[in-house]
């Protein structure tokens, strides 16, 4: 039973008349400890509300059991005691939007990280909102450039898409979505990372790197480092997309990055178990699937009615030994759009990103893709699939046929040209442009080892000898064949450079 007293409060200002008894309801800590207190008394409190504690920390209502609630912490756990005051508020938790957070780094409430003044809000919206519905929705038209050569020409990418980078600790999946993060830098695209149960030095490495190579004054980065309570590690990817959602819903484009979700899984399992929670496959519960299910549909492209704002999101998810068939990864396989899976093998040997091809897939955005790169890349991942399997094929032996010698030799250069370093996103001209070279064979006149230096010095080349044609390959449209013939003297020219 709750506890409940009446309070008599006679208010007398002006001769105005006292103000009547009032009803004030409050809980008890039974038990508090890891960032869980369970709480007896508030029969009114909803699930998912935020409730006040005596020594002024708040946390929210995560089960309702018949005699106790489990409420999660969200700071100062240590300050909660058992026997101390639990109070509702009636209220879900919110954290601030708007353009005031354009360059900020706050945690999942909204507080400033970096030292500065709390960000103006132009609003405090739910972290768990609804996901749009079908009819708001529009189809997702529009590319999104990564500026990876491997993913924009073989598994390309669209505003509104939902593509899970997945792959062992390691093995570069924040690398690919820190460089679509910097590749923006000249898009209109606003980012948001999300950082959960990350390290420290993690995270701060992965913020260094967008301020110095991208546009850190259109990002927002919400982090819930792995010394963050549980409860704040919790909301984090909600708190994320809310953040991003103001943006879409203002007829703006957002891309948010979150990373990463195996360990928002485990931490929902943690907050489960110790709540009393009756555990399922992998000791997970079972709302687990629903939990990052209702957070993933809330990225979408919306459509003219509602603005036609769009929402990317790109998930990051770790297995382990290359498991792809454990109970979070299978979840998130089948709740996104698609997925980009590295391989720790081909990050040893040096390929990266270390994409592996054969089991990676983009469901949405080859619709999208910009058609001069769908023109020019076509059979691209058949050719390199081909490769491979040759490849393997001569460790048993030489080769005596020509032909084959001639593919073997192409996808070695193919290989090297996918093989790009961190940092150094393409524009969309730069991809046309080895592609170009690719189908050309102007790349035949250099060796593999020669390649890097080839890319990295095209962007620069096609500034001084080809500028004119820059906004027509910017525009991604089919290559004219005055174009093509104009691209071709350039690299060429270019390649015997590089010998």
């Amino acid at each position: 039973m709750s506890n409940r007293r009446w309070l008599e409060r006679s208010l007398t200002i002006a001769g105005a008349a006292p103000v009547g008894p009032t009803v004030e309801t409050f809980g008890r800590v039974k038990s508090a400890g890891d960032g869980i207190a369970m709480v007896s008394g508030l029969p009114d409190v909803r699930l998912d509300e935020l409730v006040s504690f005596a020594q002024g920390p708040f946390g929210f209502v995560q089960t309702l059991e018949r005699d106790q609630l489990g409420c999660v912490l969200l700071d100062r756990p240590d300050a909660v005691q058992a026997g101390d005051q639990v109070r509702g508020t009636g209220e879900v938790v919110r954290v601030p939007v708007g353009p005031g957070l354009l360059g900020r780094i706050v945690d999942p409430l909204g507080r400033p990280l970096d030292g500065g003044d709390a960000p103006p809000a132009a609003a405090f919206e739910p972290v768990d909102r609804p996901a749009p519905a079908i009819v708001e929705r529009a189809l997702v038209t529009e590319p999104l450039q990564t500026g990876i050569l491997t993913v924009d020409t073989l598994f390309p990418l669209g505003r509104g898409q939902r593509e899970l980078i997945i792959g062992d600790r390691a093995t570069g999946k924040t690398a690919i979505a820190i460089d679509t993060i910097i590749n923006q830098r000249a898009s209109d695209l606003l980012c948001v990372y999300v950082a959960v149960g990350q390290k420290s030095a993690s995270v701060a490495r992965a913020i260094r790197a967008i301020r110095q190579y991208g546009a850190p004054d259109r990002c927002v980065f919400v982090v819930a480092s792995a010394a963050a309570p549980p409860g704040l590690q919790w909301i984090a990817p909600f708190a994320g997309m809310t953040i991003a959602e103001y943006f879409r819903d203002q007829g703006q484009h957002a891309l948010i990055v979150l990373d990463d979700l195996s360990k928002h899984a485990a931490t929902h399992r943690e907050i489960a178990l110790l709540t009393h929670q009756p555990p399922g496959r992998e000791a997970y519960p079972g709302d687990v699937f629903y939990l990052h299910a209702r957070l993933l549909e809330r990225a979408a492209r919306l459509s003219p009615t509602r603005g036609g704002g769009s929402l990317t999101a790109l998930p990051i998810a770790e297995t382990d030994a290359g498991n792809l068939s454990a109970y979070i990864p299978t979840n998130l396989i089948s709740i996104t759009d698609g997925q980009l899976v590295l391989n720790a093998r081909l990050f040893h040997e040096g390929q990266k990103p270390a994409i592996d091809i054969g089991i990676s897939v983009s469901r949405v955005g080859g619709k999208t893709q910009a058609p001069a790169l769908r023109a020019l890349t076509g059979r691209l991942r058949l050719e390199y699939a081909q490769f491979l399997e040759l490849e393997l094929f001569t460790r048993f032996g030489g080769l005596s046929d020509p032909n084959a010698r001639a593919r073997l030799a192409r996808g070695q250069r193919l290989r090297a040209l996918l093989s790009q370093p961190q940092y150094a996103p393409l524009r969309l001209a730069d991809e046309i442009a080895l592609a170009v070279a690719l189908q050309d064979g102007v790349l035949d006149r250099l060796s593999p080892a020669q390649i890097g230096s080839f890319r990295a010095a095209l962007p620069a080349w096609l500034d001084q000898q080809a500028g004119a044609l820059l906004p027509r390959l910017g525009s991604g449209a089919t290559v004219a064949a005055e174009d093509h013939a104009a691209l071709g003297t350039a690299l060429l020219a270019l390649a015997g450079a590089q010998t």
